[in-house]
């Protein structure tokens, strides 16, 4: 059977897209869920006269995925998962975890859109995924699994090294308050003995 979409349907089609599908797709679900209308003289007419405002869409669309991909593919998603001494994952990092980082992050890309080479990851280490974003356009980001005690000893070095930097000028501080009450007291001890 020949419809016309009446939106965009994922695997089938964008807006205004004319498809031939099987008849009982589209009676029991495109038709029902007003995704498609059939190819007639009347619905023909009627995508002639929105083709323009398809066309916006499409294009707006185009634009959005082309920002999104240059912020996607500066992103890098660091994941923090319990693991074993050999670095194996005690359970999975999956599409749909990356997903939920992202979302976190501002970014909003549904699970199906993203691809992992072997579909999940085991281990700890540093990987890629690709995510499909609009007609050609993707965008690879890069994965970083750490395991929660590779990260804890990270983060106690970074505190370590933070304390460090904030002790140095307190000591630097004190060093010059002694220098300056020292003085002080000289000019106390020297006004005194002429005061005498």
């Amino acid at each position: 059977m020949k419809v016309i979409l009446n939106q965009d349907v994922k695997h089938l089609g964008e807006e205004g897209d004319v498809k031939n599908v099987a008849n009982g797709y589209a009676r029991n679900y495109l038709f029902p869920r007003n995704l498609a209308l059939p190819y007639n003289e009347v619905t023909v007419a009627y995508f002639e006269s929105r083709k323009a405002e398809i066309e916006a869409k499409k294009e707006q669309k185009r634009k959005d995925s082309a920002s999104l991909k240059d912020k996607l593919q500066s992103e890098v998603v660091t994941i923090v998962m319990p693991a074993g001494n050999n670095g194996k994952l005690y359970g999975a990092v999956t599409n749909q975890t990356i997903a939920e980082y992202l979302q976190k992050q501002g970014f909003d890309v549904e699970r199906k859109r993203i691809e992992i080479a072997g579909s999940t990851i085991k281990t700890v280490g540093k990987f890629s995924a690709v995510i499909r974003l609009y007609e050609a356009t993707t965008a690879e980001i890069t994965i970083i699994v750490k395991s929660q005690e590779q990260a804890e000893k990270e983060a106690a070095a970074a505190e370590a090294a933070v304390a460090k930097k904030t002790a140095e000028p307190a000591t630097e501080k004190k060093a010059t308050e002694t220098a300056v009450e020292a003085d002080a007291e000289l000019a106390v001890d020297s006004v005194e003995t002429k005061a005498e």
